[in-house]
């Protein structure tokens, strides 16, 4: 079977049905969260959509609750999974292209989603699609979860598997190809400051990033009572690490905002980090001591250092590759003091218990108290399984690439399967946008991921 030619065939239909996605706001609105809609309006509303469309051309599908849904083709006691999402991160600032209408330029769609994880999404969408019209018998059930909380918490499938069973293998079309069989422990680290907070501080105010999954940005602060060359320093400060950012006077407060670079917290040396940053400046203006301890933790623990080595978090093993922390939510108040949420991807055999209470040691000496808020352990298939090895060879006919398996220190749905990878649908050589002002896809490459993972359905569930 052609499945290049097939999936070209079918390209305007491809992009029509993503654009069409794109176009729904899907992002987590509490606001918005009822018993109905238990993510908010649109989350909820992305997954309707996929599942009219599974309905449409005569899929068995079936709505969770509005936790998450599936589309389901063939029969067989085994049971083949295809893990997608279609919530997304908020846009954001500095988008040159709209981030929800999936805007074509130079090959290119663009849109929030385009790649994390909608697109991937609609590429497994027609690769179904085209092998049903084929005809092709199969001895698995083949069945699409659309999840609508993969973005802050995983809530929608530990939801859905509570009443639906265990695909006995399955794919995430949500990372890289050729293939990935690691996943890091993902863990969600609090550190706060215990007291020590002054009359009069000198931050009045400290605010940064909107989820601890993604690089700020932005950030603000307000301050008072400093060195009045506070101006002309920030000014230089901005010419010599080439940033931008303003400062402003309102009667004795100056109110410094400072722009960075959004990146996904897997990989957070690819952004800059609005609040290290800022925290970084005002390291040299702040002596009250609440202030104090707040800018000097930010700097030790995290400027120059994605890695936690300066607290003790840093690891590193073969099959995985290296622990990263992105401070993705960082707040102060005067009379509060300071609390910064760190995204913590951590290695397949790092030991986790004993590096907390290392790191909790050190918070401690420098004024903070340290809670792990939530922890998801890592994942790993053997490169050596039968699984894996099925799914390479199928990659390779599209690609001429023998690239061994890759780890990641991103979450998919992989790791809530007991024997699941992450499977495409970005490229080697690809930048990797998600999570980032003007996150695109590549339309011809959304047809190449359709062709393989339509090979792999056939070659994981069909008959012969």
């Amino acid at each position: 079977m052609d499945w290049i030619k097939l999936a070209e065939s079918r390209k305007e239909e491809l992009i029509s049905e993503l654009q069409q996605l794109i176009r729904i706001e899907s992002v987590l609105d509490e606001a918005t969260s009822t018993n109905d809609a238990p993510f908010g309006e649109g989350p909820l509303k992305a997954l309707e959509y996929m599942l009219s469309l599974g309905e449409q051309q005569g899929f068995d599908c079936k709505n969770i609750d509005s936790y998450a849904g599936h589309i389901e083709m063939g029969a067989g006691e085994e049971l083949l999974g295809i893990l997608c999402h279609v919530d997304v991160v908020p846009a954001g600032d500095a988008w040159m292209h709209p981030p929800f209408e999936g805007e074509i330029v130079d090959g290119k769609l663009y849109g929030r989603g385009a790649i994390d994880d909608k697109g991937p999404t609609m590429a497994a969408w027609l690769a179904m699609k085209m092998v049903k019209d084929a005809g092709i018998e199969l001895n698995k059930r083949v069945r699409m979860i659309i999840g609508t909380d993969e973005e802050t918490g995983f809530r929608c499938v530990e939801h859905y598997f509570e009443k639906e069973e265990m695909p006995t293998i399955g794919f995430a079309p949500d990372a890289d190809f050729p293939l990935i069989n690691a996943e890091k422990g993902i863990a969600i680290l609090n550190f706060t400051q215990k007291g020590n907070v002054e009359e009069h501080e000198q931050i009045l105010a400290f605010k940064a990033g909107q989820r601890s999954n993604m690089v700020p940005d932005t950030a603000e602060a307000i301050v008072q009572n400093v060195l009045a060359t506070i101006e002309q320093d920030y000014e230089q400060f901005l010419n010599q690490n080439r940033m931008e950012g303003t400062l402003t006077k309102q009667e004795d407060r100056y109110i410094i905002s400072l722009k960075g670079k959004s990146a996904h917290a897997m990989e957070p040396e690819k952004g800059i980090n609005a609040s290290v940053w800022l925290a970084t400046f005002l390291h040299g203006y702040t002596t009250t001591k609440a202030s104090k301890e707040f800018t000097e933790f930010m700097v030790h623990a995290f400027h120059g250092d994605h890695y936690g080595h300066s607290i003790k978090l840093g690891f590193e093993d073969e099959m995985s590759g290296s622990t990263t922390l992105n401070p993705g939510v960082v707040l102060f108040h005067h009379k509060q003091g300071g609390n910064i949420g760190v995204s913590m991807r951590y290695s397949v055999s790092y030991p986790f218990e004993e590096k907390m209470t290392e790191a909790a040691q050190i918070a401690s000496s420098r004024g903070f108290a340290l809670d792990v808020s939530s922890n998801s352990s890592p994942h790993y298939v053997p490169a050596e399984d039968e699984f894996v090895k099925t799914l390479l060879n199928v990659y390779r006919k599209y690609s001429n690439d023998n690239s061994k398996p890759l780890s990641t220190g991103g979450g998919t749905y992989a790791r809530t399967l007991k024997k699941g990878v992450a499977f495409g649908m970005l490229f080697p050589g690809e930048p990797d946008v998600a999570h980032q002002a003007d996150e695109f896809v590549i339309v011809d490459h959304l047809v190449k991921a359709a062709a393989i993972y339509a090979d792999a359905i056939v070659e994981l569930a069909g008959k012969n």
